[in-house]
């Protein structure tokens, strides 16, 4: 070691792969425009090496500073165990290009980059933090990866970057139970199911942690195990001690790493503009070359344009920096009308609304903002109460400096409403909703959520912080600042007006830099046509069957309340007198103490906590045996219905309408499946008498009734077509039972000798393949033996050979685009398809169904946005939609035109951008409830 760094000296030491990795995460795809190479994760890291360097100034700035690499994949450790790090996934392909650049942009930034053959990076930081500590400097490590925790202390901290989070001493007792001195032992026993270090088996950090407090250390607690009380435990310690100790070799960094440098060359150097600014500009980094070239006082070189004529949307999106404080605060007429001159003379504005509440049917508007430029928006307070800064809950008293309601939305509905300006929101099925409550129906609408669900369905969420932290690198306002948690907090009609306007103008300006990178993203990625067809129009559609709404009837339900807890009575009784003892049916913990310590069932397993399991899956493989877990299966289900259901729907009843208002969500599910919430009506249970029942209070108004219309088997369908089978092809057009069909054909019965229990086990299987039900899974609903189930699923496989060959070409496929897609181009990303372990299973049987579910999700999704102007002339509302089902409600006498009108669209909605090989067919039904509809 060199005799320059010692005492005074700070040495930054970065965890290179981990901000690799973070940045290849947090961007979506990036390929250079000049030849298509992938840059998306070094834009990253660019990104956040400039961040490091210009947060790394002051007086605690870093003296001497690196950045460590992994070298290879092969280290020592491998060679003491041949499985270590077996279960990491490969790099994903349009990485590995990217990892060389990531080497080149940290010397581009004159900072040493270092790394080491048959070592990892952690070995090397380790070495350099000893180092530094016994010279007496101080270090920092630059990651929150926990195997790097064993360093902290004596001057060794380590920095969270991304979440802005110092760990030291104690931030490691709070994570591992121990001190940094004893993180090695602890890991050793719990493992570590990443790395595959097999550790001391059903021991976790929790447990680990109490016993290395007891016991001191590892070696102490292996040399005294036949101390330990609990037998498994026990016997584990005793049985497993080599696999333990050979765990904590795995585990303990080596602090000897042989390195070829000093810590006299990693001292912190000045960038050369030339050799920085050279290799941003080969990689085409134009925002970041100009904002480089301004912090270095240097004129940034050119970029040859590769793009069309004109501005890239994205770069002014990332250019123009977001400052809360200069939004404007409109509070009169005349500064509006300055705002809804430049929307007319821009086409577009981007609006988000301000409201007392997050369900839309009883939310009060409190103020609008809208914003027309990034860095250019404003907030228009509407009804902020007087007092709210200095009073919890202020006043009822309107605050002064605020525009009358009135005024404000009779100015604003005429360019909300204007067909030639473009409304941009995020999650804009809400704020319509406030609108039209507000008599203004905003339309023509574009929606950031939807576009970012088009493009990365299944790569990350939607939301809006979400997708600005992402795309934007900047971390929103968090609306608990503006209102609390908890009982304490308050709506936003509470909110300081000038702590609103920041809040509020925010949302509007990081939507519109969403809308500008997203829009030109459409077409770049193909989803246009899935955009424009089946997201954006839905969400009218939706709004105004959320607003509808469906009648329910309080006193049915309440009646049902009664009725399910006088059978849960009896039910607890029947269960006491089995059991033999009184004790508390809703209690997991005493319900496995009767069945598996007093009855003595065999099959208990203890959890983590020490009781034992009692799912429904447990309950289920119980009860073909055993009357007590039967009983206590349909108890839990009476429960259910009750808490969930008659109880809560009633609470969910507005009390202005009378009706159940619930809320889809569109961008909820990978498949493109609609979601229901607030309440949930989708989930309500059909097989079920009781669940059936519930449906019986779903009501239609006086002189109406209801109808159903519903897709026979649409996936069913969708399969054969997908996987061109012609046996099922042909049952489906010649509309015969396909159950019954199915069994015929793998069984060898002749349609007129079929008996109900073959029909439903080919019903069984029928379903059970879409979504790759295993023979086990199979096993258990039919409750056959295991064997039996899996030559059922065998012979399936032998008489449609056609499905088998569409599940291996899709996981093939998905392994190679790590996408799949439905009929109509919906993409839907499978980011899990090349995991190993139990998920591996999970994303191969996901990738199969998604094209199923999705087309199908997709073709009712077609037939919601063109059933309006179908029943547009009839006296007829869409209400609910569930799954493969539309629920309207329609005057007397008006059913027959409703339903022929209603199943022409849906069993034509994939024309003409689908041909089917075979028919949609839709069942309709109707009644005075839903019951009796469906």
């Amino acid at each position: 070691m060199a005799d320059g760094f010692g005492k005074g000296c700070h040495l930054h030491l970065i965890d290179g792969s981990a901000f690799i990795f973070r940045a290849y995460h947090a961007l979506p795809p990036l390929t250079r425009k000049s030849d298509g190479l992938p840059i998306g994760a070094v834009s990253g890291f660019c990104n956040m090496l400039q961040k490091y360097v210009e947060d790394s100034s002051g007086p605690d700035a870093p003296t001497h500073v690196a950045v460590i690499f992994d070298k290879g994949s092969h280290t020592f450790r491998n060679d003491l165990y041949d499985l270590y790090k077996a279960n990491r996934e490969a790099m994903p392909e349009d990485l590995r290009p990217q990892i060389p650049l990531t080497r080149r942009a940290t010397e581009a930034f004159n900072i040493a980059c270092k790394e080491l053959d048959g070592f990892e990076a952690d070995d090397i930081i380790a070495t350099l933090a000893c180092q530094a500590r016994e010279a007496g400097g101080r270090v920092t490590i630059i990651s929150s990866d926990k195997d790097l925790m064993q360093l902290v202390g004596g001057g060794v901290e380590m920095l969270d970057a991304m979440k802005n989070r110092r760990i030291d001493a104690d931030g490691v007792v709070e994570k591992f139970g121990v001190g940094p001195e004893r993180v090695v032992d602890v890991q050793a026993l719990a493992g570590d199911s990443v790395d595959n270090v097999p550790g001391a088996p059903g021991i976790g950090i929790k447990t680990a942690a109490l016993l290395i407090n007891e016991y001191g250390s590892l070696e102490e607690l292996l040399d005294r195990a036949g101390e330990i009380k609990q037998p498994k435990r026990r016997q584990t310690l005793i049985e497993k001690r080599e696999q333990i100790e050979l765990s904590k070799k795995l585990v303990q960094l080596d602090c000897e790493t042989p390195l070829d440098f000093g810590l006299d060359d990693l001292e912190v150097r000045d960038p050369d503009p030339d050799t920085l600014l050279g290799f941003l500009t080969e990689m085409e980094f134009r925002t970041l070359t100009k904002r480089i070239s301004s912090t270095l006082g240097v004129e940034a070189p050119p970029i040859p344009d590769t793009t069309p004529e004109g501005a890239n949307p994205v770069e002014r999106a990332e250019e123009v920096p977001i400052t809360p404080e200069a939004y404007e605060c409109v509070r009169d007429m005349e500064a509006l009308q300055v705002w809804i001159d430049r929307i007319n003379e821009r086409g577009y504005v981007a609006v988000d609304t301000e409201t007392t509440a997050l369900n839309e049917m009883r939310a009060d508007l409190v103020g609008i903002s809208l914003c027309v430029e990034p860095g250019q928006a404003c907030y228009i307070p509407l009804t902020h109460k007087e007092g709210a800064s200095d009073d919890l809950f202020g006043s009822d008293d309107l605050a002064e400096g605020q525009m009358g309601m009135d005024a404000c939305l009779d100015a604003l509905k005429p360019v909300l409403e204007d067909p030639a300006v473009m409304k941009i929101g995020q999650n804009m099925k809400y704020d319509a909703k406030i609108f039209a409550r507000n008599g203004i129906n905003i339309a023509p609408i574009d929606d950031t959520m939807l576009m970012s669900y088009a493009m990365n369905g299944g790569i990350h969420g939607h939301g809006m912080d979400t997708l600005s932290e992402r795309y934007l690198s900047h971390t929103p306002i968090p609306i608990k600042e503006l209102l609390g948690s908890g009982k304490s907090a308050i709506t936003f009609d509470k909110v300081p007006i000038d702590e609103a306007t920041k809040y509020a103008a925010e949302d509007a300006d990081i939507t519109l830099r969403l809308w500008q990178m997203f829009k030109p993203q459409l077409h770049q990625t193909k989803v246009t046509r899935v955009y424009e067809r089946l997201e954006r129009p839905l969400v009218p559609v939706l709004a105004q069957m959320e607003m509808h709404g469906i009648k329910v009837d309080r006193d049915t339900l309440s009646r049902m309340s009664n009725a399910f807890s006088q059978k849960m009575a009896a039910l607890e009784d029947e269960i006491h007198q089995l059991a033999g003892r009184k004790f508390n049916v809703g209690s997991p913990k005493q319900l496995g103490e009767i069945l598996f310590d007093e009855m003595g069932i065999e099959g208990g397993k203890k959890g983590k906590t020490g009781a034992y399991a009692t799912g429904a899956d447990v309950l289920e493989d119980l009860a073909t045996e055993h009357d007590l877990p039967a009983r206590v299966l349909d108890w839990r289900q009476l429960s259910k219905l009750k808490s969930t259901y008659t109880d809560a729907l009633q609470e969910h009843i507005h009390p202005d309408t009378g009706r159940v208002h619930t809320s889809y969500v569109i961008s909820g599910a990978t498949t493109g499946r609609l979601a229901s919430t607030d309440p949930n009506l989708q989930n309500i249970p059909v097989r079920t008498e009781e669940g059936r029942r519930i449906r019986e209070a779903f009501v239609a108004e006086p002189g109406n009734v209801l109808v159903a219309l519903d897709y026979s088997q649409i996936e069913l369908r969708i399969l054969a077509h997908i996987a061109d089978i012609d046996q099922l092809k042909q049952a489906f057009r010649e509309g015969q039972d396909i159950h019954a069909a199915t069994a015929s054909e793998m069984f060898g019965v002749p349609l007129d000798e079929m008996t109900p229990d073959v029909r439903r086990q080919a019903k069984a299987i029928n379903f059970g393949v879409i979504y790759g039900i295993s023979g086990f899974g199979l096993a258990r609903n039919l409750r056959i033996p295991r064997a039996e189930a899996q030559g059922f699923i065998d012979r399936y496989f032998e008489r449609f050979p056609g499905i088998k060959t569409y599940m291996d070409d899709t996981v093939a496929f998905a392994k190679e685009h790590n996408r799949v897609e439905t009929l109509f181009g919906r993409v839907i990303h499978t980011p899990e398809i090349s995991a190993k372990g139990p998920r591996a299973g999970f994303a191969k049987r996901a990738a199969i169904n998604a094209p199923i579910q999705g087309t199908a999700a997709d073709i009712i999704r077609r037939a919601m946005v063109r059933m309006p102007d179908a029943i547009a002339d009839m006296p007829a509302k869409m209400l609910l939609q569930v799954h493969d089902e539309l629920l309207f409600e329609v005057e007397q006498g008006a059913e027959v035109d409703l339903i022929k009108a209603a199943r022409d669209v849906m069993e034509n909605a994939a024309d003409p951008v689908v041909k089917l090989d075979v028919p949609l067919v839709v069942d309709a039904g109707q009644g005075a409830n839903w019951a009796e509809a469906h």
